[in-house]
């Protein structure tokens, strides 16, 4: 699977978050959760609130592996929410839903096969079906966990853009996953079942990390989505779906719960009245503990004219995403 990028095109390489693609493999997960170990803690979390109709209708339409329809992910963007996601799905186009549900319909058999058929008949109603059930299955198992999961999230694509600032394109994404390579102008991933030449000339790639996807990456290729790489976010452990209390606590028991809540927040630059307003401390202390920080390599503070910036470093952001 390449990726191919005209040279105008490397400053078109953007990142986004999707909700929709945690959620569809959240979804995944359940149906097969011996194969997502990293998962079992939010599995224990969760596994008493699935609700059972929903449930079946997604897991019909998604599967447990392989394609499923690109309705559910399209077009993710830096600043996509959970809402904006939800509000996405209910205005899909009906023939959008009609040529994904087809492709799923020549992947499957039987009851699975005759229920995908019916949706295909009827698509306003199926539309109205997924985006319901696609809601409350929000609610019940990831929403608990967004904050937690978007840390993640947004802590990984942090620490991309720190590299291609400072050691360049082709090592950062050389870096996204062991089967993702720099050739030239294109980004070349290496997939079990799919190859492809995507022309992104003109559109740019969208790189997208992903905690409930696994260790691998997917792909959206066709029009009218985005070209768009998932892959694995950095950082994930078996304990990432604790509540932020506790991964305060845990964090603060290694620096000091003040140095904890500074860096947990750090994720946007910040100054130091910025920090100490949000921590709920004097701006003197701030001032200490950031000063700690920064000496440990935990924080980089940066001067932005008469103001000087305060942000995670990667070793910073390797040490949240353990934490939480």
């Amino acid at each position: 699977m390449d990726f191919q990028l005209a040279p105008d095109d490397i400053s078109s390489i953007r990142f986004g978050v999707s909700p929709g693609h945690e959620l569809t493999h959240a979804i995944r997960v359940l149906q097969r959760p011996g194969d997502q170990p990293l998962q079992w803690g939010w599995l224990r979390s969760v596994r008493d609130r699935v609700p059972q109709e929903p449930f079946e209708l997604m897991a019909v339409i998604i599967g447990v592996e392989g394609y499923f329809p690109d309705f559910l992910t399209a077009t993710p963007g830096w600043d996509m929410t959970p809402a904006d996601e939800a509000e996405r799905l209910a205005a899909v186009r009906p023939e959008l839903l009609r040529a994904d549900l087809t492709k799923m319909l020549a992947r499957s058999t039987g009851a699975r096969n005759a229920a995908i058929a019916r949706m295909i008949e009827h698509p306003l109603r199926a539309r109205a079906m997924i985006s319901e059930a696609w809601g409350e299955l929000w609610r019940a198992l990831i929403a608990p966990v967004w904050p937690q999961l978007d840390r993640l999230l947004r802590a990984d694509i942090a620490v991309r853009a720190r590299r291609i600032a400072t050691e360049g394109i082709a090592v950062m994404a050389a870096g996204l996953h062991e089967s993702v390579t720099w050739q030239g102008e294109a980004v070349r991933v290496r997939m079990r079942k799919h190859s492809e030449l995507v022309d992104c000339r003109g559109s740019g790639l969208v790189l997208v990390p992903s905690v409930m996807g696994g260790t691998g990456c997917a792909v959206l290729t066709e029009p009218p989505a985005q070209p768009t790489l998932f892959y694995p976010a950095q950082g994930v452990t078996e304990t990432w779906a604790r509540d932020s209390a506790e991964a305060s606590r845990s964090l603060g028991a290694l620096i000091s719960p003040a140095r904890a809540r500074i860096l947990l927040t750090s994720h946007d630059p910040r100054t130091t009245s910025q920090v100490a307003t949000d921590c709920g401390i004097a701006v003197s202390t701030a001032s200490h503990h950031l000063t700690v920080l920064r000496e440990s390599g935990l924080v980089a503070s940066v001067r932005d004219g008469a103001r000087v910036l305060h942000s995670r470093t990667p070793l910073g952001e390797a040490m949240v995403g353990a934490a939480v």
